[in-house]
């Protein structure tokens, strides 16, 4: 549910306490008040209007949230904290992080196809030899998840000449989405198709009931040799699906910026997946003009009635 104009007027700005000096400044400019400290404590007066990361259980349990915006993209830990609150809107925070994911999936796989992590372990050894390498024009990425990240990545492997193939919950009618060559449905004989002859394979899901272990030992077993790349959410992969799928060698290698349970320990047996690389939940930071820039969008939004596109719908989770 959108605020209404009366209600937005009253609401009191609660901001995060983690969330810089600068950006609170911002905040207070865009909605034309001071900010106070959200707290582990719902506060006297009006209807409120809360900007950070987590909500608060005594927030939650009120009668008087109007509106959250979260400083992050993905709402699956908010959601998951509890029902949500009636009748609250909920936006997220994109700003350019899909251009952002985007430039990390192109980059491994350009590092692949020019052997530099090969390159970098003959440097290591002092070694000189020459290895294969290979272009990226002409291969294909099957990348799952065709909303603004999905479609950010597989638009930027599409400018290297990559043919992409985005994977959503049916396959639609009329032109894909920006960036794609062709979408096809999840669980349609095109998907295994496209699995079979993917050079990568990327996942760009939320985390949701429907997507949780969405990758696991059907769809790896389907996999020819694809790399598989994770930007999306560590509980959409099954890891003992993949694990077993790199050790038999349908998937070459793996890049698995997220994972289900962060941190992972030193002592974590993901550490020791064959040819696997672990980022630290890296490839979209937001920064604090991301946050600024898509609050300011939905405070237009809101302010004029409209239900803003970075709204989040609380049943799907995304």
């Amino acid at each position: 549910m959108v605020p209404g104009p009366e209600l937005l007027a009253r609401a009191q700005l609660l901001v995060s306490p983690e969330l810089s000096g600068s950006l609170v400044r911002e905040l207070e400019r865009i909605a034309g008040r001071g900010a106070e400290t959200l707290a582990d404590e719902e506060p006297g007066g009006g209807p409120l209007l809360c900007v950070g990361a987590a909500l608060p259980g005594p927030v939650r349990a009120g009668q008087r949230l109007v509106w959250f915006h979260s400083v992050n993209a993905g709402t699956d830990p908010l959601l998951a904290a509890g029902p949500w609150p009636a009748g609250a809107l909920l936006t997220r925070t994109v700003g350019r992080m899909g251009e952002r994911i985007a430039q990390y999936v192109v980059g491994w796989v350009l590092a692949e196809c020019q052997a530099v992590p090969e390159y970098a372990a003959q440097h290591a050894r002092a070694e000189w030899r020459r290895l294969p390498t290979e272009l990226v024009a002409g291969q294909t990425a099957l990348v799952y998840g065709t909303g603004r990240i999905g479609g950010a990545v597989a638009g930027l492997l599409r400018r290297c000449g990559v043919r992409t193939v985005g994977v959503g919950r049916t396959a639609g009618s009329g032109s894909p989405p920006v960036g794609f060559d062709r979408v096809v449905g999840a669980g349609e004989d095109a998907e295994a198709e496209e699995l079979a002859g993917a050079r990568w394979v990327v996942a760009a899901l939320p985390s949701t009931g429907a997507t949780e272990g969405f990758l696991g030992a059907r769809r790896f077993a389907a996999v020819r040799g694809a790399t598989f790349v994770n930007v999306g959410r560590g509980a959409t992969v099954d890891l003992a699906a993949l694990e077993g799928a790199l050790r038999d060698g349908g998937v070459r290698r793996a890049v698995l910026d997220v994972l289900a349970e962060e941190p992972a320990a030193p002592d974590d047996p993901v550490w020791r997946l064959p040819r696997t690389v672990i980022t630290s939940h890296s490839a979209g930071i937001t920064a604090d003009e991301d946050v600024a820039q898509d609050f300011a969008a939905c405070w237009e939004a809101v302010r004029e009635g409209r239900r803003p596109e970075l709204a989040v719908d609380v049943g799907r989770g995304y």
